[in-house]
């Protein structure tokens, strides 16, 4: 079985509670969770990431920056924006990026 590993970005700390809480709750996926744009990148660099999960309260400048930065790593990193929808809607979003993952 493949892991997916999350990083999801956001501003509010109860959101990403519940984003990573949502995904651990799919066997395989594991999700770290950053509100400080600056450690984000570190992160990327430091770490193996498969999904970049963008959550609200983000600047638009920062959402360009980062999908140009996640373009650039070395490997595949997909970058979600998801401003809410449920975790049906979450699922949806992934298995579109990684049909094979489809159960």
């Amino acid at each position: 079985m493949k892991i997916l590993q999350f990083l999801v970005i956001g501003k509010n700390q109860e959101i990403l509670d519940t984003l990573k809480r949502i995904i651990e709750n799919n066997e395989g996926w594991l999700a770290e969770i950053c509100n400080d744009e600056k450690h984000c990148y570190q992160y990327l660099e430091n770490n193996h990431v498969d999904v970049v999960l963008l959550s609200s309260g983000l600047d638009e400048e920062f959402e360009k920056e980062i999908k140009v930065f996640c373009e650039n790593i070395e490997g595949r990193v997909e970058v979600i924006d998801h401003y809410g929808g449920g975790s049906g809607l979450l699922k949806n979003e992934v298995y579109s990026l990684f049909p094979n993952l489809l159960p």
